[in-house]
């Protein structure tokens, strides 16, 4: 019972894993991001479906019914759905559901084994609880869009992340926890309730940039691609465009001095250690900065990665899908799809070594296995179909 992104990435991790997810939507409106295009997916003649492109993202491996939940007919088939199921996900807002009989306490008094996970902006409590959080807002709110972007002396300014992080990062926790709390039902025969926040994961993920403000005692700036710890370890302009320098130890530095023919940087105290080096980047930093616009890119790769020296492209979409180590690992997956034939998505990077991933169905049409869910799960006759469509419940 989620939409957009953050929920439905977590239940399309769950069915990449393998369970059965029955995606529950609004009549003739659907989840949001099925509007959300150009692009839009188009069939096999070339015209665009009503799919956008977006949607196709988060949503392969489910089952779509259709049911308008402010009917009680429409809150009785998710009563009967959620004694039948282990979890329910949902992100409406705080409270939300307990007018239609559907939050927690009600249906864990229905089923006490129901793993109920709600993903919310700001979570079931605290002075923000009940207002609208979306991706962009907690990327600000949570510091990360501080962290993002280039220095205010360089003319930068704070910049969101290119795709929504903050909801990415949810739906991954709450897949953890879903797989959590089925682990430990084992041991109590209980579900419980998840509250899961955007905030919170953006708060909880900002990973070393929290522990150097939080041990350290500073607040980090935003400093573009370089990074707080480590350098050099950013992007360099060079002749033709951009390429990526990672250099994370001392013999790297060693042997990026060699390949630069500058063996006097290890003679330097200002650059001898990586902790001299954060100290003085501007200047390191623009010493290489000259030498690597001497030369194009793929002279500075070739050379780099012949001295086993980190470095990378800089690629567009169509460049890193192309890539021959993505492809190698199988990082895109063919799915069939009735409209257009045949999609293409990014593969699930989980490899297992005994029990592969399957990818059993495309993103589903709005409302496909509605018949389908309500005949072979709750055993609703034709009749009671026709009827629930004449009432324009599903």
């Amino acid at each position: 019972m989620s939409r957009i992104l953050a929920g439905p990435w977590a239940g399309q991790m769950l069915a990449d894993l393998g369970a059965d997810v029955i995606k529950i939507e609004r009549p003739q409106v659907g989840d949001d991001t099925r509007h959300w295009g150009p692009p839009y997916l188009k069939d096999k003649q070339g015209n665009n479906t009503q799919d956008a492109a977006y949607f196709f993202c988060a949503n392969r491996g489910k089952q779509s019914i259709t049911v308008d939940i402010t009917q009680p007919e429409g809150q009785e088939i998710i009563r009967q759905l959620a004694c039948q199921c282990d979890v329910l996900i949902e992100n409406y807002k705080v409270g939300g559901l307990a007018k239609y009989g559907l939050d927690h306490k009600s249906l864990g008094q229905l089923n006490p084994q129901l793993v109920y996970c709600s993903i919310t902006g700001f979570g079931q409590t605290g002075p923000y609880a009940k207002q609208p959080g979306y991706d962009f807002l907690v990327q600000g709110m949570a510091g990360l869009m501080s962290l993002t972007g280039e220095p205010d002396d360089e003319g930068g300014s704070p910049v969101k992340v290119g795709v929504a992080v903050s909801d990415l990062l949810t739906g991954l926790y709450a897949a953890n926890a879903i797989q959590g709390a089925l682990l430990e039902r084992h041991q109590s025969g209980l579900g419980q309730h998840i509250d899961l926040a955007l905030l919170d994961v953006q708060a909880a993920a900002l990973a070393n940039q929290a522990s150097n403000y939080l041990i350290g005692g500073e607040i980090p700036q935003r400093l573009g691609n370089a990074h707080p710890n480590i350098v050099p370890y950013q992007a360099f302009a060079t002749a033709d465009g951009h390429i990526i320098l990672a250099v994370g130890n001392q013999a790297q530095f060693e042997r990026l001095c060699d390949a630069l023919e500058q063996p006097q940087w290890l003679e330097n105290k200002r650059y001898s250690s990586n902790s001299a080096r954060v100290e003085n980047r501007q200047e390191l930093c623009g010493e290489i900065s000259q030498l690597l616009q001497q030369r194009n890119s793929q002279d500075w790769l070739r050379l780099f990665e012949q001295q086993q020296i980190p470095c990378g492209p800089i690629n567009n979409l169509e460049q890193a899908f192309s890539n021959p180590q993505l492809q190698a690992r199988n990082m895109l997956v063919k799915i069939k799809e009735p409209r257009s034939g045949e999609i293409q998505l990014p593969a699930n990077p989980i490899n297992y070594s005994r029990t592969p991933l399957r990818y059993s169905s495309p993103p589903p049409e709005l409302g496909n296995d509605t018949e389908s869910i309500l005949s072979h799960y709750l055993e609703y006759s034709a009749m009671d179909i026709a009827e629930l469509r004449n009432k324009t419940i599903i």
